[in-house]
This record gives C-alpha cells, structure tokens and sequence, in this order.
C-alpha cells in the first residue's frame, strides 16, 4: 500500500478542468496505474484506490490517494502540477509516494489520532410500502454526524468526546434543558458541503450517460483506535458510498498539543 500527496496547480486550465468534474479526476487517478484497465472493479473487501482532495487555502488544493500500487503521477504533472520546474530540477519530486504499510502495522488499540474523511453520508427512505427504498443525502451537519457516529465501531474506532461536554439527561437533553448536538458532545465537526453534479461517460453508442448528483461533506475529528485490524480495513477500503468520486478516504494525522491558557 502507498500514500501519495500531489499539489495541483490551480492556475492551469488542465487543473481547472480536473478540479470541476469528479469523474474526470477518478479517470486520470486510474491511470496513474498502467496495471489497472478502466474497466477493472475492485475484488470485494480488497485495498483499493481512493483519492481526496483538500482544499488546504483558497488557491492550494492537495490530491490524496491511498492504492495498492506506487502510481506514476507524471500525467498530472503535465496537466495541473508544474513540468517546468520537474524538468528543470528531476531531483525534485513532483509528488510523494511513501509505503503506507509502516504505518498501518503499527496501529494499536488505544492511540489517539486527529482525522479527515470526506464521504457521502446517504440513507435509504421510503415514502410508502409500494415503493422501492431510495438512497438520499443527508442534508444536514447533525444527521451527517449521526451516520458516521453510526459507523465508527465497524470501522475500528470511537470519535472521542469532549472532556467538558454536558452530560445526557432522559431524553437526550443537557442539564440545560437543550437538545445536544452531536458537535458539542463530540470531537467533531463538518465543513466543505458541496453538492457535485456532472454526466457519466458516454454509453457505447454515443449517448450521454446519466446525470449523477451527490453530496459530499468533510469530517474533521479526534478518534481513538478501538479495533487496529477494522480501522487497517477501513484506511485500506474506504467509508461509504461514492468512493469512485473522492469519497470515503479517512486519513490520519498526529494530535496536536492543547494551547495553553494564558495565565
């Protein structure tokens, strides 16, 4: 397994076009690998790609990817990286792959990580009982919370809580008397709501394929590992659905210090 961060340059009109289309970006992730076909799935419970892309300022973008295999990335340099500069210095790498197993294998029960996933947190609904369930988004932060809370013991982990929220009464309520928001209780929170709508690839005969729209949120936390052999599988496989579009890749990072108070 790998991990592989590449800055996009945003100012090209190839990074432009990657950037607005999901499908597009899946496509040329895919053929950073010359083993893989365009048509090759993934077996089912495997490591596959994922890829996540983080909007770190207003003008910088960092695309993530966790795969299999060490990709070559050199396409992207050329569409929406910097090819003067790696030409001009081939020392430099234009991205950085690093094995992805060192650290995974030393995941134990216990630790404490911050955390980011992007993923599309959907449910099924069904309006009456003649109807077939369809999937829908959740559109808002406290349902989008509860689905990942919902998830984090199958995935290997807790989301930890924080160490002065108030404690639940009957009912759900604080000592306040307020409904409690899964914010204040957990270390938790939502940003990057957008809605991504674009086309599926032509059919064979030419037509245009099927609109596809999805939610996509991002998670920031601190988590504690609970079960290190789950959360290898999920860093490996993803949360969610929507994995083909930048969904589902959970990525770990050292705690930082609490700030200290001043006196």
């Amino acid at each position: 397994m790998y991990l592989s961060r590449f800055r996009v340059n945003t100012a090209r009109p190839g990074a432009r076009r990657l950037l607005s289309s999901p499908q597009v970006l899946h496509a040329a992730v895919m053929s950073s690998f010359p083993g893989l076909l365009p048509t090759d799935a993934p077996a089912p419970d495997t490591p596959r790609v994922l890829w996540r892309l983080d909007h770190t300022a207003p003008a910088e973008v960092i695309l993530y990817i966790v795969s299999p295999d060490r990709p070559d990335l050199t396409h992207l340099v050329e569409q929406a990286g910097w090819p003067a500069a790696a030409a001009a210095d081939p020392a430099t790498p234009s991205w950085q792959s690093r094995p992805y197993a060192p650290f995974l294998d030393k995941l134990s029960t216990g630790d404490r990580w911050a955390f980011r996933l992007t993923a599309n947190p959907v449910h099924t609904i069904r309006r009456n009982p003649d109807e077939p369930r369809k999937i829908t988004a959740h559109l808002t932060p406290v349902h989008q919370m509860a689905w990942l809370i919902e998830r984090q013991e199958r995935s290997g982990f807790r989301i930890l809580e924080k160490a002065d929220h108030a404690r639940l009464l009957p009912g759900g309520t604080t000592h306040q008397g307020k409904r409690e928001h899964h914010g204040d209780r957990y270390e938790l929170s939502v940003r990057d709501h957008n809605n991504r709508s674009f086309d599926k690839k032509r059919t064979d005969d030419g037509r245009r394929g099927k609109p596809v729209t999805l939610v996509a949120v991002t998670f920031d936390g601190r988590l504690e590992v609970t079960d290190p052999e789950a959360l290898r599988r999920t860093l490996t496989q993803g949360i969610g659905r929507a994995k083909a579009y930048g969904c589902g890749l959970l990525t770990l990072a050292p705690l930082t210090p609490p700030a200290r108070q001043a006196p």
